[in-house]
């Protein structure tokens, strides 16, 4: 009967330091499994917690293992707008180093020569040479009409009549042609300007593509 007890209480040594075993290991599994964050508060304050606020994304937050180096980061709201901004300018300097590759393609394979980009700019040129020169053609007998069209008027006044419509109706279609003339040597002038730039720029531009090319 004692030999029965001892036995007994044997075997529940064996279950009590089994139970313990296994308790240990679930608490070791635990810890090994725990998460600690390290994050700061809106007033710059740095907070480590095995959780973390509803505001982090905000502020931003690590997550450390065991030995407190960071595993994970979170970016804070600041970061992810900067990294926004930051993928935006780089958008922008691809697209404008695309166009440019492009732009380049496109002069290349147009002109073998330098003097090809000033033929061809002065043909460019000779359209709005022409447009000026008929303008200021047509300008001159706009010119003459209108004056004729006012003396006819200023003698009609003198004479203390009135200006018949029909005159008044000429006088103002012959003033807005002036006008009109006049605007068009204006346009196609600082149209040449732009364009003797433009080509200019291209012959730049071809003189450095040749420099590139071994």
């Amino acid at each position: 009967m004692r030999r029965e007890n001892r036995n007994c209480g044997q075997w529940q040594n064996i279950a009590l330091s089994t139970a313990c075993s296994l308790a240990l290991l679930l608490v070791c599994a635990g810890n090994a499994q725990a998460v600690l964050y390290r994050w700061v508060d809106s007033n710059g304050q740095v907070h480590y917690s095995d959780t973390l606020p509803s505001t982090y994304q905000k502020s931003g937050a690590a997550e450390l293992n065991k030995q407190g180096l960071v595993v994970k980061r979170t970016a804070s709201e600041a970061e992810r707008r900067q990294a926004a901004d930051k993928k935006v300018e780089q958008d922008r300097l691809q697209r404008e180093a695309d166009e440019q590759a492009r732009l380049d393609r496109a002069l290349t394979s147009t002109y073998t020569t330098e003097a090809e980009i000033d033929l061809a700019r002065d043909r460019a040129l000779e359209h709005h040479r022409l447009a000026i020169k008929g303008a200021e053609t047509r300008a001159k007998a706009v010119n003459a009409n209108l004056k004729e069209l006012k003396d006819r008027a200023d003698r009609i006044t003198k004479s203390g009549k009135t200006l018949p419509p029909s005159l008044r109706a000429q006088l103002s279609q012959a003033e807005k042609e002036r006008l009109e003339l006049i605007r068009t040597v204006l346009q196609n002038e600082e149209t040449m300007v732009k364009v003797r730039g433009k080509y200019d720029a291209d012959k730049q531009r071809f003189r450095e593509l040749q420099v590139k090319t071994p």
